[in-house]
């Protein structure tokens, strides 16, 4: 299905740069499946709300109906994790993802494709952002 959809993507116009291997993770929220994550690196003369309008028409292709409940099982979900080192926000869309830092299903795939990309907000690269995510956390034990 990531194949496919990618294909439809540069079908579209939009060139495919680089792809990371997909993964497996486990679901946010209450869904029961695995899923299979990945990411691309890509170049688009498109503005970040038309390139939007284009994943969200990929998407449907794949059968993917827009409402529901949020966090559920979907056939595909096309997002815009970062945008050539900048931030961007609108009322549709806001880059960086604002839960991008904290997901190694996102974090891991585009650190092997873009490692030294730089998050706007924090300064920190992908891989910098990637490893905090394996720091071992403080316990919530008596002080």
């Amino acid at each position: 299905m990531l194949t496919a959809a990618l294909a439809k993507l540069a079908a579209s116009g939009v060139r495919v740069i680089a792809v990371s291997p997909t993964i497996r993770s486990a679901p946010l929220g209450p869904s029961r499946r695995a899923y299979a994550n990945s990411a691309a690196l890509i170049a688009t003369d498109l503005a970040p709300e038309a390139l939007l309008t284009q994943l969200k028409q990929i998407e449907a292709a794949f059968g993917r109906r827009p409402g529901g409940q949020r966090w559920t099982a979907r056939v595909l979900d096309l997002d815009i994790v970062l945008w050539s080192g900048r931030a961007w926000a609108s009322d549709r869309l806001t880059i960086p993802h604002p839960a991008f830092r904290l997901r190694h299903f996102v974090l891991g795939p585009a650190a092997a494709i873009a490692a030294g990309w730089r998050d706007p907000v924090s300064g920190l690269t992908v891989r910098q952002l990637a490893a905090r995510l394996s720091w071992p956390q403080p316990s919530a034990g008596p002080a």
